[in-house]
């Protein structure tokens, strides 16, 4: 028991921690009126799911991840299902139907699923047995990350669904598979969205591909003037919190663009989080956060290059490229390099689904590292 103890990557549990609490602070900030003394709902609620999620931290870490060399694919299964049902029976919100409502509670079965795609291209691209050379095997590995990804659009939640195609290239290159086809493919993904980009700068009228709300997200990323009071509405006002920030902020709970409602409250705590946080420590408390951030990616790393076997490998790359595009582009978006995806700040933002999902994750990276060679 000692010896598994002193083998925990206690920095990491540091990192996350630290992260936990900061998120606590800025979701209170985030719904923080003019001399409230009180604590609002969703640090109440996001105290519950830190529990939850520190609870599901505990068993992933405690949990031989070389087991799911036998279940991944019974997981991989039940996700499709569950993605299939929340098209049909699952809560309509705005138009989406991304989540069900179980006991009251919204439950987005999306941010599993990035999970499952992890584990089974890792259990599968780990076994000794499959040749990652082998030209069919690249082409199943993009089927397999191909049906999760086509319905999670349908929800639609493009912006989930992106997060796999890094996670989908990393581990196939950890895997060993040949640079030829990823840079390959590399190539086409980057024509086909120069040619996207063009076609809605030029025809956006005529693009059958997007919904409306996903054209007008990528037209206002190219223009923000085209529509300052609506569509472009949350860009503008996250950009200029960031940059009213300064080097070292307005100060906690001083925040104009947040307190007086410019930066709206109902995105605030989740997509927007960091513009709050930007605004109210400057460029400082930001690069606090970015080195959190940095040193929990590393720890990932860490646990893959120590890992005792290819599974283990594959499957803290996975997590690590995972956590790592979550932050790049949601801190991306905040500050106007890219379009408003809709993806949350890892550990930070508010909501249940995702910190459950991102303890579990960073839990089996514990995992990984518990069982590392020495």
């Amino acid at each position: 028991m000692i010896d598994r103890i002193r083998r925990v990557d206690w920095i990491a549990v540091g990192t996350i921690m630290l992260l936990v609490v900061l998120s606590f602070l800025f979701i209170y900030s985030a719904g923080y009126r003019n001399n409230d003394q009180g604590i609002n709902g969703m640090v109440i609620r996001q105290a519950v799911w830190v529990l939850i999620g520190l609870g599901c931290y505990t068993a992933a870490a405690t949990f031989d991840y070389r087991k799911l060399r036998s279940i991944h694919w019974w997981i991989y299964s039940a996700t499709l299902v569950l993605l299939l049902l929340v098209l049909f029976i699952g809560t309509s919100v705005y138009g989406a139907h991304r989540w069900f409502s179980i006991g009251g509670i919204m439950v987005q079965p999306s941010e599993f699923g990035k999970l499952a795609v992890i584990f089974t291209l890792a259990g599968w691209l780990g076994d000794p047995s499959t040749d990652v050379e082998e030209l069919p095997v690249f082409f199943k590995a993009f089927v397999l990350t191909g049906i999760p990804f086509l319905l999670v659009v349908l929800e639609p939640d493009l912006g989930t669904a992106i997060v796999l195609i890094p996670v989908l290239f990393i581990l196939l290159f950890c895997a060993g598979c040949s640079l030829r086809p990823l840079l390959t493919f590399v190539g086409i993904g980057v024509a086909a969205l120069l040619v996207l980009i063009v076609w809605l700068r030029f025809f956006p009228d005529t693009c059958p591909f997007l919904s409306e709300y996903q054209k007008n997200r990528i037209l206002v990323y190219l223009n923000v003037t085209k529509d300052p009071l609506g569509a472009g509405w949350n860009k503008l006002q996250s950009q200029i919190a960031v940059g009213s920030g300064g080097l070292f902020g307005k100060g906690y709970l001083k925040g104009t663009q947040n307190i007086l409602g410019f930066l709206p409250r109902t995105v605030a705590p989740t997509d927007f989080i960091y513009s709050v946080v930007a605004e109210e420590t400057g460029f400082a408390g930001s690069l606090v956060l970015l080195a959190l951030y940095t040193t929990l990616i590393m720890r990932c790393m860490r646990a893959a290059v120590r890992a005792r076997d290819r599974l283990g490998r594959l499957l803290a790359a996975g997590i690590s490229v995972l956590i790592f595009t979550h932050v790049f582009v949601n801190i991306a978006m905040t500050v106007g390099l890219m379009p408003i995806t809709g993806l949350p700040l890892p550990l930070m933002s508010y909501g249940g689904s995702f910190m459950v999902s991102t303890m579990i994750a960073l839990g089996l990276v514990q995992s990984v590292y518990l069982r590392r060679r020495i």
